[in-house]
């Protein structure tokens, strides 16, 4: 059974006036970190193809909601935007023609200060040397947009403190196509809602790569591609995480339950040291679709030991497929009371290869294993049946 004592060290780190400036990271030692990203972690193999994907709504997060919500600069600490429906689709969005394009630093912070709705900054290719963050919002109908290229890099310098691109208390935003390195944490939504982070390249980062907390709903993670994680603690580097841990209600959410529902997963491709998602009491309604992950580098420890951890309620886990584990493919865990239940597994393709769990674990009742999951190498759940 999977006891969760994994704390956010670094709760403010950036969190609080980081949007002003923009930190520039040393370079000492002069070393370039290896660059593994954009990698297949399963060669020869895609998403499966997921069922009922349609056209949906081409920007995917945030569908349905009131056009305008969240059209302000944001609050301050503890006011996040407000609560989204879970995107509809998934169908990849374009970045439309640039309204500015930065060459460097201090020029693509200044921009982030002062985004509005409808912006399109452009990140020419190079190495962009800090930390960035904004807590402006778009609007349903003129999101922001951040958009460059696998060579457009934002590099922290640093694996140990910080979050490479930091969105608080924001709406509607777009992040598609560059690259994030060598920060505490990659991406990091707090309090942010009815945004799409979409083909970035994550690697080389101390802890996770990807994080959505503090009420952040409906938003989409989508297309990505993450690898080298936990690099400073690998208990800690999670692919892609979903809200927070009880333990940290009380600093983060005033002891509320941190309700980061209705967030979409799909279409990454993962290699991390711990799960390539992890889904945290307090969050609910949630999908995981068309994910690729390779459990080749989780860390094990008696925590990290499998793809996906539920311990959120109401989630579709479907047409994932996961290769290399060090004992079970996904799991389900009542880590707080009233929690882990209501989840669906279906269709997803599960190879254990020499693990000795099996392909779905259920450690809480009330969820639901479809007889459509194909497993290799193992028995498809503890509970021993399927419906």
């Amino acid at each position: 059974m999977k006891i969760d004592v994994k704390f956010a060290g670094v709760l403010v780190v950036g969190a609080v006036a980081t949007s002003a400036v923009v930190v520039l990271a040393t370079q000492g030692g002069g070393g370039k970190s290896e660059d593994t990203a954009g990698t297949d972690p399963l060669p020869g193999t895609g998403p499966v193809a997921p069922a009922g994907t349609g056209d949906g709504a081409g920007a995917g997060a945030g569908a349905g909601a009131g056009a305008g919500a969240g059209s302000g600069t944001g609050g301050g600490i503890g006011q996040p935007a407000p609560a989204m429906p879970l995107p509809s689709s998934y169908r990849r969005i374009a970045c439309p023609k640039a309204t500015v394009t930065v060459h460097g630093a201090v020029q693509l912070q200044e921009k982030l200060n002062t985004a509005a709705p409808g912006d399109v900054i452009r990140l020419a290719p190079g190495r962009y040397a800090g930390q960035y963050s904004s807590q402006k919002s778009g609007t349903q109908a003129k999101p922001i947009f951040v958009c460059g290229t696998p060579q457009s890099v934002l590099d922290g310098g640093a694996m140990s403190k910080g979050y490479g691109f930091h969105l608080e208390n924001a709406a509607f935003w777009r992040l598609i196509g560059f690259t994030v390195t060598r920060s505490q944490k990659g991406v990091m939504l707090d309090g942010t809602s009815g945004t799409v982070v979409q083909g970035l390249n994550v690697h080389d980062v101390g802890d996770e790569a990807i994080h959505l907390r503090n009420f952040s709903t409906g938003n989409a993670v989508q297309y990505n591609t993450i690898t080298r994680t936990g690099r400073d603690n690998p208990r800690f580097g999670e692919g892609v995480y979903l809200g927070s841990s009880h333990n940290n209600w009380g600093q983060l959410t005033q002891g509320k339950p941190d309700a980061s529902d209705a967030n979409l997963v799909a279409g990454n491709r993962i290699i991390a040291t711990a799960e390539a998602v992890d889904i945290k009491e307090g969050t609910s309604g949630g999908r995981l679709v068309g994910n690729v992950f390779d459990g080749s580098q989780l860390s094990g420890d008696g925590v990290n030991d499998s793809w996906v951890d539920a311990k959120g309620n109401g989630y579709v886990i479907e047409g994932n497929r996961g290769a290399h584990t060090v004992k079970d493919g996904f799991q389900t865990h009542e880590e707080y009371k009233g929690w882990g239940t209501g989840n669906v597994f279906r269709r997803n393709v599960i190879d254990l290869g020499g693990a000795k769990g099996v392909g779905i674990f259920l450690g809480s009742d009330g969820n639901t294993v479809a007889c459509d999951n194909r497993v290799s190498g193992g028995e498809l759940t503890n509970k021993g049946k399927c419906s």
